[in-house]
């Protein structure tokens, strides 16, 4: 076997335990802090019908960046590039039967046939994180503050992270005024939207071969401006986000448009501040997405955030979390004639719910205890015949370099402490 046959397919990755433990870390702070507001996971199917994307979500995703495959009625399926076209087809089939206003989240694995890249790659995990059936904007101003909450849970401060937030609607007046049709402003949408995507001569190039001259002066003009002027939503989104806590992880900027074409509202994204990272936390209100499926028009906002993004924007700041050191426990084996109390031991310790492993071979307890340290175990238990003599057992905690004796029967208390 060449080593291009050990390597996973372009885009996709191999979690080994160290990442797994990272990744592990990274959900449960979204779940944390999804269900410190009262949000409840859901789930959906990772394979759905081509049609549930075509016309409710961006035409770009559909036709270049959704991994497809036929099934053996020659049904055209997707495998799922986001959730929220499924949640909409979720909530419309049982709109009659649910309790609104909905707050759900999801954090599961999702695919796009995209340049992998630092922080993207063709498969990957994301958080979901919507609230359902609520027009006020309080509902706005709740899950961008869960957004910063899980930024604050990190250790990201407002000096490396920021969330930039505009609205549709007033973006859509704005190009009105310049002249701008209905259809010109969904494209100017897709054009303002891959401005952080491309260099500056490029950007304005592209622009213009899409716009004419003058309208292209006024919407850089329009891109250029550092306030909302009296923009009623945004004036009431902004008075609801400074008496939160994290009123100092947001500002206004008129160039966040999100690509996506159902958004109706409010928009907004996470970045650092230096703008390495495009977009660590997108999403924006999408009133309409729910009676494309056939329900009624339910008031919607949420946003979705990548593991792989969050892992690199962490690494940046030096904030990824020492995950190695657990309370795992390495029951050793003295000799073999102690290799029965050891496993005895071990059981032991699994019936009040302790997580243990027992070294299966009689080896010298240094290379035992040189194999729990390269593993992140704490704890190494040692049962050698004086211990069996006197009913006891010695422990020694890798992280201190302690080493106590403590009777037999104390030993789950030791470690409940």
């Amino acid at each position: 076997m060449n080593k291009a046959n050990l390597q996973p397919l372009k885009g996709f990755r191999d979690f080994y335990p160290d990442q797994m433990r990272f990744r592990n870390f990274l959900f449960g702070k979204m779940r944390q802090v999804s269900q410190l507001f009262g949000y409840e996971e859901y789930e959906g199917p990772t394979l759905e019908p081509i049609d549930i994307y075509t016309a409710k979500t961006d035409e770009e995703l559909v036709k270049n960046q959704t991994f497809t495959l036929k099934d053996k009625n020659d049904n055209l399926l997707a495998m799922r590039p986001e959730l929220t076209p499924t949640l909409a087809r979720m909530v419309a089939a049982k709109q009659n039967e649910l309790n609104f206003p909905l707050r759900w989240f999801s954090i599961g694995p999702r695919w796009r046939y995209e340049q992998p890249q630092k922080g993207r790659f063709r498969e990957f995990w994301q958080w979901d994180l919507d609230l359902i059936g609520e027009n006020s904007l309080k509902a706005d101003a709740e899950v961008i503050n869960i957004a910063a909450e899980l930024l604050k849970s990190l250790g990201l401060t407002s000096s490396q992270v920021v969330i930039k937030i505009n609205n549709r609607r007033l973006l859509e007046t704005e190009l009105e005024k310049v002249g701008l049709k209905k259809e010109q402003i969904t494209l100017v949408y897709k054009i303002i939207d891959k401005k952080e995507k491309m260099k500056a001569d490029e950007w304005e190039k592209y622009l213009k071969e899409n716009i004419d001259q003058e309208s292209a002066e006024k919407i850089k003009a329009i891109l250029r401006k550092k306030d909302f002027g009296d923009f009623s939503e945004l004036s009431k989104l902004f008075a609801l986000l400074k008496k939160t806590e994290v009123a100092d992880y947001v500002e206004f900027d008129p160039t966040i448009v999100r690509g996506l074409d159902y958004y109706t509202g409010t928009v907004f994204e996470a970045r650092d501040v230096d703008g390495e990272f495009r977009t660590i936390i997108g999403g924006g209100r999408y009133d309409n997405l729910v009676s494309l499926f056939g329900g009624q028009k339910i008031f919607s906002v949420g946003f979705a955030a990548g593991d792989a993004v969050l892992e690199e924007v962490l690494r940046k700041f030096n904030l990824l979390p020492n995950l190695k050191e657990n309370k795992k426990i390495l029951v050793t084996v003295f000799d073999e004639s102690l290799a029965e109390k050891s496993a005895e031991l071990s059981q032991q310790l699994r019936k009040a719910r302790l997580a243990n492993e027992i070294y299966f071979t009689p080896e010298k307890l240094d290379k035992q205890i040189k194999y729990a340290d390269k593993k992140g175990i704490r704890y190494v238990v040692i049962l050698g015949p004086d211990e069996v003599k006197k009913n006891e057992v010695t422990i020694k905690d890798l992280s201190t370099g302690r080493q106590s004796t403590i009777a037999l029967d104390k030993i789950n208390k030791f470690f409940r402490l």
